[in-house]
């Protein structure tokens, strides 16, 4: 099992990894904080009105939750093939490959995308207000920013998993939503 194929999945592809894989794992990346931190301008935003996504950015003392999946010998370079179109075509990403834990209790090596700082696209923190603003605007060719924020959060519940920053994030975006539906508008 250590010297299989994972791939780590901590925001999109934890609910539509778009490949096949063999078993999927609960998991822990150290190391590495998740956060709305990536301008999208094709899947949730557009140049005019940019989206965000999570990304992964370094804090020694972090863990980032998500999910491992396993991916057979056979397809192992379609899914870095697809997983390179989908992540780094025009995002604010590098491919890694970082040492995750299952909740198993099992160390495995696993291919991940973290925030390329350096990169145009690389928003960093935005403080939740500009962020929850940004989300609440943002519409790309897979759809609502916000419906990204939801899947995302739900995700991780349905894991058992909290994270804190993106529930408050959460919270903002539905009190936004609300004054919307309210017919104020934003």
């Amino acid at each position: 099992m250590q010297d299989a194929f994972w791939v780590f999945g901590y925001g999109s592809l934890m609910w539509r990894p778009g490949f096949s894989y063999e078993e999927a794992q609960p998991a822990t990346l150290r190391g590495f904080s998740r956060s709305f931190c990536i301008y999208s301008h094709y899947y949730r935003g557009t140049p005019k009105k940019p989206g965000l996504v999570l990304g992964l950015d370094p804090h020694e003392d972090a863990e980032c939750r998500g999910v491992a999946f396993r991916i057979a010998d056979e397809d192992k370079e379609a899914v870095i093939a697809y997983l390179t179109e989908r992540e780094l075509c025009g995002y604010a990403y590098r491919a890694e490959t970082l040492p995750l834990s299952l909740d198993c209790s099992t160390e495995v090596q696993a291919y991940t995308f973290v925030a390329d700082q350096s990169h145009a696209l690389y928003a960093g923190d935005l403080g939740l207000d500009k962020a929850a603003s940004l989300i609440m605007e943002a519409e790309g060719n897979t759809g609502l920013n916000r419906d990204y924020l939801i899947n995302s959060v739900r995700q991780l519940e349905a894991h058992g998993y909290q994270d804190q920053q993106l529930h408050e994030l959460l919270k903002k975006v539905e009190y936004l939503t609300g004054i919307i539906e309210a017919g104020a508008g934003i």
